[in-house]
């Protein structure tokens, strides 16, 4: 019978040990922890959430809404988990970060031909023998393993950081000061918002630029990745910076039917909802200065925090020409084929990395038995990531999420579509109708690979 090891049991990793178990394949699983937590990661449980708690837009005319049901046809774990922890968030999807994370944990644990060894790997010629290998360690690899990465694929890393925002109790939330709506009243009013005046918001402004922030190893040589900016970095870019952008109060009206100057936004962040997180607030200030700034906000001044934000470094491969549209490494150099899967790869995003690990997966399982890769058309977001990931032609190659300008949408339009909306949604049209057909077609159904 053939194994496959899988390394790392975030999203990505979890995706894949489902997918190659679903194969009948069997998986020796490794994850570091409770030997070993990163610097951001707490709990022993696989698919651990560590920054925000939610997986974006549900609808499919939003390239984020799109990927999640081409991974439900493809069966995936983390999207069923999703929707079994959800928690209310408007037109989001947001989970419970527990309840997601133990679903995920009991369903690897229902395979018996699945093997967890709950120990730290630091090089990858240390794995027992396999017949494929996948990495899924996340953009928090640990150095022994990122530098026997880097040794076997003969290129540095590229490094960029990213961080939590903080988390607060709902009862310390001063409710007199806020209101609950959603923009421009779509869905269910889920969001806690405070809103800010003129004065506050400025006043604000200025003490948050000159907070005080923890000392981050290699922060000033290294970049930025825009999807998690510190706030207090996007503020150094200018007075209005914020008030266009986390802050923007569009579409938000006061009970009273005011706008307000700026409005910071709290997206519930448990099942019960008794946990908040502060939305577009990840930070790197010391904790003393969250409590002291963050106190500024209105609604927020006797917060309780049972998370404050923190900031860490992530790693991905320069993945061009490195690996291939399955996610497997072009030259293993003398290993067994070694895929890679998750934000290590270049993807950018919770669901975007958890489908990485579907296809390579798929594709790990594919390869084991004998089968043709399984390349994703690039007119579905799951081949357009793949794609992007192997090809992208510049020299600047940056962490990539779900978006439609990387679908291929040529030929679907004989003339120029000039609602934008009605064109999102007959790409996605075309992208679940396309993914249907070839998953039928390769028999693929739920990603189970089969040999007949």
């Amino acid at each position: 019978m053939h194994t496959v090891c899988v390394v790392g049991a975030g999203l990505a990793g979890c995706e894949a040990c489902v997918k190659l178990a679903e194969s009948g394949i069997n998986v020796i699983l490794y994850e570091m922890k409770p030997e070993r937590f990163s610097p951001a990661h707490r709990s022993e449980g696989f698919a651990e959430l560590v920054c925000s708690n939610s997986f974006k837009a549900v609808d499919i005319s939003n390239a984020s809404g799109l990927l999640k049901e081409e991974m439900r046809i493809l069966g995936s774990v983390c999207v069923e988990a999703a929707y079994k922890a959800r928690v209310p968030a408007g037109q989001a999807l947001a989970v419970d970060r527990n309840v997601f994370s133990d679903y995920i944990t009991a369903a690897i644990g229902s395979y018996p031909i699945v093997t967890v060894i709950r120990k730290e790997l630091r090089s990858l010629e240390d794995l027992p023998e396999c017949d494929a290998v996948v990495v899924a360690t996340g953009p928090l690899t640990s150095d022994s393993l990122a530098a026997d990465i880097k040794k076997l694929t003969g290129i540095d890393s590229l490094s960029f950081f990213d961080a939590a925002a903080p988390v607060v109790y709902a009862d310390s939330i001063d409710t007199e000061k806020t209101f609950r709506a959603a923009r421009y009243g779509k869905g269910t009013a889920d969001y806690i918002n405070c809103p800010m005046d003129k004065d506050e918001y400025y006043a604000f402004y200025e003490a948050l630029i000159g907070a005080e922030t923890a000392d981050v190893e290699d922060f000033d040589s290294l970049h930025l990745y825009e999807g998690c900016m510190p706030v207090e970095s996007m503020a150094m870019r200018g007075r209005d910076t914020l008030k266009f952008g986390p802050l923007k109060p569009v579409g938000l009206k006061t009970p009273e039917g005011k706008t307000p100057y700026a409005v910071v936004q709290l997206r519930q962040d448990d099942e019960k909802g008794e946990l908040f997180n502060i939305v577009g607030f990840q930070t790197r200030l010391k904790f003393p200065e969250q409590r002291r700034v963050f106190g500024m906000i209105p609604g927020l001044e006797n917060a309780e925090y049972a998370r404050y934000g923190v900031m860490h470094r992530n790693t991905y491969l320069k993945s061009p020409g490195i690996l291939d549209e399955t996610y497997m490494l072009i030259d293993s150099r003398g290993l067994p084929p070694v895929f890679f899967a998750g934000q290590i790869t270049g993807v950018e995003g919770y669901m975007e990395s958890a489908c990485s690990g579907i296809v390579a997966g798929i594709n790990a399982a594919a390869k084991v038995l004998g089968l043709p890769p399984v390349i994703f058309p690039a007119s579905t977001v799951t081949g357009a990531l793949a794609a992007y990931v192997a090809h992208f032609p510049g020299k600047d190659f940056q962490p990539m999420g779900a978006n439609f300008g990387i679908v291929d949408s040529s030929g679907l339009f004989e003339k120029k579509v000039r609602d934008k909306t009605e064109k999102k949604r007959r790409i996605a049209e075309n992208a679940l109708k396309t993914l249907r057909d070839f998953a039928d077609g390769r028999g693929i159904r739920d990603g189970i690979v089969r040999t007949s």
